[in-house]
C-alpha cells in the first residue's frame, strides 16, 4: 500500500488525485481486488485481512481528504490571483447616453422662451375640426386646408396638424394677457427628405390689450431668439400669408453653411427659411370671443432647427435610430 500513500502525497492536481481515488477506492480498484481475494482464505485469516484492509482504507481516505483540501485551496488561490482586479485603477471607457438631437433642440427652444416669461402649454394630439381649423380662420372650404394633408378619424376628429389648437384652448379658458409657447408632436401625410408623417413644432402666442402688441415687438423677440439658437446670423422678414395672422411674414436667417455667400443648401440665395409669424387675425379672436385685444403668433419646426444646427442632410435619419449617427451627439 505504500505506493498509494506516496502517489497521494505526490499528486499535483485535483484531477490527478481523482484518478488515484478511482484506482484505489473504485469498484475495480486495488482495495476492491484485495477484498475479493478474501474468499480463498480461512476464517481466521479473513478476519485479520479485513482488519488490515479497513485500517489501510481509513488511513488512505484520510490522506486523500487532506490532500484534496490542500490542492483545492491552492487551485482557488491561483484562480483568485489570475482574476485579481486592482480597484484603484481607472475602469475601461463606457458608452454614455445623450439626448436625441431633436429633444436637445426642443429643450433649448423651451429654455429660451421660459427665460422670457412664456408659459409652456401642452395639449391633446387628437383634436376636433373646430380647434385645429375653424377657430384658426380655416373654414371647411378654405384652400389652405389642402396644405395640411390631415389624418382624419370619424366624427370630424383628427391628428393635430400643428400645435395651434393648444393656443385656441388656452384662449378659450384664460383671459388676457397671455404669454405662452406650445411645444409638441404634430402629424401630416408627408414623407421625403425634409418631411416626415410625425414631427415637432413649437408655436408661440402673446395676447394683451389692444394697442399694447405690435409687429415691432414680434420682430425684436424673434431676432433675439434666432441669434440665441444660431449665433451671429442675419435675420430678415418677408411678407407672406397665413390664415390665422395678418399681416404675416416668413423669417429667414443667413445660411449657416456658407455664411450668406450662396451654396447648394440655400439654393445659392444665401438665406434659409426657419419660421413663420404674424399679428393674430381678428377672426381668430372673434372665434374665442376676445374683444379689444391684440397679439402676435409664431411657429417653427424643431427638426428643421436640429438639421441646421447639426448640419444633417436628411430629416428621416433623425427617426431611424442609427447608432452611428446618434453617437455623434454624446
Amino acid at each position: 500500500m505504500k505506493e498509494w500513500y506516496d502517489a497521494i502525497k505526490e499528486a499535483q492536481s485535483v484531477e490527478k488525485l481523482e484518478e488515484i481515488r478511482i484506482s484505489v477506492f473504485g469498484k475495480k480498484g486495488v482495495l476492491a481486488e484485495k477484498f475479493a481475494k478474501m474468499k480463498n482464505a480461512s476464517d481466521e485469516e479473513k478476519a485479520q485481512i479485513a482488519k488490515n484492509l479497513n485500517t489501510h482504507k481509513s488511513s488512505l481516505m484520510n490522506e486523500f481528504t487532506a490532500k484534496k483540501i490542500t490542492l483545492q485551496t491552492l487551485q482557488l488561490q491561483e484562480a483568485l490571483k489570475a482574476e485579481y482586479i486592482d480597484v484603484s485603477l481607472y475602469g475601461s471607457k463606457s458608452s454614455a447616453g445623450a439626448l436625441h438631437p431633436v429633444m436637445e433642440t426642443m429643450d433649448r427652444i423651451v429654455e429660451y422662451f421660459s427665460a422670457m416669461n412664456f408659459a409652456v402649454k401642452t395639449g391633446t394630439m387628437v383634436e376636433d375640426d373646430f380647434n385645429n381649423f375653424e377657430a384658426l380662420n380655416l373654414p371647411k372650404y378654405h384652400p389652405a386646408r389642402d396644405m395640411q394633408d390631415t389624418f382624419y378619424f370619424r366624427d370630424e376628429m383628427l391628428l393635430r396638424t400643428h400645435t395651434s389648437p393648444v393656443q385656441i384652448r388656452t384662449m378659450m379658458s384664460t383671459k388676457p394677457p397671455i404669454r405662452m409657447i406650445a411645444p409638441g408632436a404634430v402629424f401630416r401625410r408627408d414623407y421625403d427628405l425634409t418631411h416626415t408623417p410625425m414631427f415637432h413644432q413649437v408655436e408661440g402666442l402673446l395676447v394683451d390689450e389692444e394697442g399694447k402688441v405690435s409687429f415691432a415687438n414680434l420682430k425684436y423677440i424673434l431676432e433675439d431668439f434666432l441669434k440665441y439658437m444660431f449665433g451671429d446670423v442675419e435675420v430678415r422678414f418677408r411678407p407672406s400669408f397665413f390664415p390665422f395672422t395678418e399681416p404675416s411674414a416668413e423669417v429667414d436667417i443667413s445660411c449657416v453653411f456658407c455664411k450668406g455667400s450662396g451654396c447648394r443648401v440655400c439654393s445659392k440665395t444665401g438665406w434659409l427659411e426657419v419660421l413663420g409669424c404674424g399679428i393674430v387675425d381678428s377672426n381668430v379672436f372673434e372665434a374665442v370671443k376676445y374683444e379689444n385685444v391684440s397679439g402676435y403668433a409664431f411657429g417653427l419646426g424643431v427638426e428643421r432647427f436640429a438639421m441646421l444646427i447639426h448640419q444633417i442632410g436628411d430629416l428621416r435619419s433623425l427617426f431611424e435610430g442609427d447608432i452611428k449617427l446618434l453617437e455623434q451627439f454624446q
